[in-house]
């Protein structure tokens, strides 16, 4: 009863529209109603003991980042650097979108604000070279979906705050898997140029290329420096989102000079705003996954799924399989704050790498974000490329497909994530 209150309540305040924070606050109080002898003060002090949380202090230090990257116009040097690397080759255009979006994947950690950054640029570009609108969009999309996986990644903090598994092998054991959807983007936009047959673009000159290289030589950096200090150990991760903060607050006020003192109040307060609609949206579900607990979920679920937990590769494909499904009609934020908690110990109890699974849970995650009917990412994507969600979905297709099949392989090989992680180590 308790369950079905929860999640029922859940899903009909989600339906009529209220914001998911306020919905999973309030259908936690109405699963609290129905236990005896307990006060609703219970939700206050999971909301605070919640959030005092030394990994959750880099989720505003990234947001700020993801601020300052924006008014320094990094987006701008990144997609001229990428131009002069893979321009000249064919579908030149889209691997610049490819390798743009996994080089700011390493600097923001927001698929949407890397869409955003990227699709503003780089679609309507690839328009004017005589790419069809609705396979440009689809591919801007799907390359920003590897804003989650590489590090560093809002949402693995997220992830990892709620899971309790370690925020520094979720960063590195991102890297690999994300370097590879990269690669199968490319692979698949390359097949797709061939049958387009559009001209590639012109080869630069030395000149140009050096000047490239120069100009966007201070936004490279900053992924090296992150994946550098966690690998050195010379920082956590939390200190690695203060250090990337000042980095990245140094270079645009005294390197490219896009952002002014007088500019900084306004920046500060867009990414104070950010983070408290996050830190709200955080708080709400350490309420109803206090819920989940109580109404021992996860061993219900342990119990149904006892059958495939003999093969734990047969468990995580009905595991992922499930994932996908609810990803279609959830937000990637909410899925985590609502299933990890129940989804989490069925892996543990499963010998399953914890680390391992929070990886593959965020990377099926990312398919909701390109799928219809909820996909925010290409929803971002049409919304800056002024074009129709229908006309995009019916580019996306190829790149779900070549996803999927990762994602199967990552399944049947499960150390090309894991061992990374003891190599990092």
């Amino acid at each position: 009863m308790l369950t079905a209150v929860l999640f029922g309540g859940m899903l009909l305040l989600f339906a009529i529209g209220l914001p998911v924070a306020v919905s999973m606050g309030l259908a936690a109080a109405g699963a609290l109603m129905l236990i005896p002898r307990v006060s609703f003060e219970i939700i206050v002090q999971r909301m605070f003991y919640g959030l005092d949380n030394f990994i959750i202090l880099s989720v505003p230090l990234f947001l700020l980042l993801g601020e300052l990257m924006e008014s320094a116009k990094i987006t701008d040097r990144l997609v001229g650097f990428a131009q002069v690397l893979v321009g000249r080759f064919r579908g030149g255009l889209g691997h610049v979108s490819i390798v743009t979006n996994m080089i700011m994947a390493g600097i923001s950690g927001s698929g949407s604000a890397d869409a955003a950054a990227t699709g503003v640029v780089l679609v309507p570009a690839m328009v004017k070279t005589g790419y069809p609108v609705a396979y440009s969009a689809a591919l801007v999309g799907a390359a920003a979906t590897i804003g989650p996986i590489i590090p560093p990644s809002i949402i693995m903090v997220i992830y990892a705050s709620i899971a309790n598994v370690s925020v520094g092998r979720m960063f590195l054991g991102g890297i690999v898997p994300g370097v590879l959807m990269g690669v199968a983007l490319v692979i698949v936009w390359t097949m797709l140029a061939r049958k387009m047959q559009v001209t590639p673009q012109p080869k630069n000159s030395w000149a140009q290329r050096r000047f490239a290289l120069v100009d966007g030589l201070w936004a490279l950096m900053l992924p090296v420096i992150i994946i550098g200090g966690l690998r050195g150990g010379l920082f956590t991760p939390t200190e690695a989102g203060v250090v990337a903060a000042v980095y990245s607050l140094f270079v645009s006020l005294f390197v490219y000079r896009e952002v002014r003192l007088s500019g900084l109040v306004k920046l500060l307060v867009d990414a104070s705003r950010t983070t408290s609609t996050v830190m709200f949206l955080v708080a709400g579900a350490l309420v109803s996954s206090y819920m989940v607990t109580l109404a021992d979920l996860p061993a219900q679920v342990i119990e149904l799924l006892a059958p495939l937990m003999h093969d734990p590769r047969v468990l995580m494909a009905a595991v992922m399989l499930l994932l996908l499904a609810i990803g279609i009609v959830m937000d990637l934020t909410p899925t985590i704050l609502v299933m990890a908690p129940v989804l989490m110990p069925l892996a543990t109890k499963a010998g399953i790498d914890p680390t391992y699974f929070g990886v593959m849970f965020v990377l099926v995650g990312t398919l909701g974000l390109i799928h219809p009917p909820v996909c925010t990412v290409l929803n971002v994507v049409c919304g800056v490329a002024k074009i129709s969600l229908e006309s995009a979905t019916r580019g996306i297709w190829p790149f779900l497909v070549a996803y999927m099949l990762l994602i199967a392989l990552f399944i049947v090989v499960p150390g090309i994530i894991i061992l990374p992680m003891a190599w990092f180590s």
